[in-house]
Order: C-alpha cells, then structure tokens, then sequence
C-alpha cells in the first residue's frame, strides 16, 4: 500500500487469491484501487510481461523457496521483469542462535491471541512455522541460506549487488538475522 499511496502504479502478484482480495480490499479503503493491478501467480513464473524499473520481494517471501532450484528460477524471473539497470528489493532472514534457542518448540504469543511455534531442523535449514488464532491456523515451510549464499545466488543471475542492509531502516549489515537486499540486473 506505502506505494500505491505514493502515485505509483502496482502490479501485485500472488499465489493466494485470498491475499490478493486482502491487498485490493485494503487498495479501496485506501483509495488507490485503481493503481493496484492484481495477478494471481508464481514468483517463479509470475504473469507480467511489462518490464519495470523495481521488483520488491517483501516480507521474506523468496524463503518459501525451497531449493536452489526454485530460488533461481525465481531471481531470474525478477530480472526478465527489469529494465535494464532495474533493481530487485527484497528481505530473508538467517536465525541466530539465540532465536532458535528461545523458539524452537515453543508456543510463543507474537501479538495479542497470535500464536507461533517454530520448529528449527538446522541441518536442512528448514523452518516449519505453525500459527494459530481463535479462528483458525495455519503451517508453513520457510528454508534460509546465509548471506554469501544469497550474494552468490544474485550474481549467478546477473545481478549487482547494490546493498546489504541489515533492516529497513538501512542500518548495515552486522551478520545479525535479517538482510534487505538491493541489487541491480546488470
């Protein structure tokens, strides 16, 4: 939505129909409906044949990925939508010790009747994330790689990397979980 409010046109795409109803619901309410143009789709393979000048992965979503395989048909795909000196945004994760020590196994309540429990397997690399609320819940299966791992990834795809922040906020890169990454298709 922070685009769309800016003036920018959106192509959001998805593998949810859910979510994309959830995204053009919030697109009304906003009053940006009309820059929003929704596609169901997969990141691998998404149904835009427009070339733009940014692609944003958010909210870790290339850790669905669960191969080198897939993370590479995925990249690839994002530079098949640049332009020329485009650049691909997006944010992973690689768990701290302490984050697999203070979670693992545990139900922990993230936010007001929203359960979590993460079940680390660090030999695959695997996270197995369950949630539930009062209504209902869900599992999913999140694999992380190291940052080298990623770096390495983005130029086998022709990609620059621009930048490794180690939050939105643009503060660097210290070796902690997160990494927002900026690189551009080259």
């Amino acid at each position: 939505m922070p685009t769309a409010e800016a003036g920018v046109r959106v192509i959001g795409v998805d593998s949810s129909a859910g979510m994309l109803e959830v995204c053009r619901t919030r697109g009304e309410h906003a009053g940006v409906a009309e820059l929003l143009d929704l596609r169901l789709g997969d990141l691998r393979d998404p149904p835009v044949d427009e070339r733009v000048p940014l692609v944003t992965c958010p909210f870790r979503a290339y850790l669905h990925l669960a191969g080198d395989e897939e993370r590479l048909a995925a990249l690839r795909a994002a530079r098949e939508l640049l332009v020329d000196g485009g650049r691909l945004i997006f944010d992973v994760f690689t768990p701290s010790r302490d984050d697999i020590d203070e979670t693992h196994g545990r139900w922990l309540e993230r936010e007001p009747g929203i359960w979590e429990r993460a079940d680390w397997d660090e030999s695959e690399r695997r996270l197995t994330l369950s949630v539930r609320g009062e209504a209902s819940g869900g599992t999913m299966m999140l694999s992380w790689l190291s940052v080298p791992e990623w770096q390495d990834l983005l130029e086998r795809t022709g990609f620059r990397v621009e930048a490794c922040y180690g939050w939105f906020d643009r503060r660097p890169y210290a070796g902690g979980e997160d990494s927002v990454w900026i690189a551009t298709r080259v």
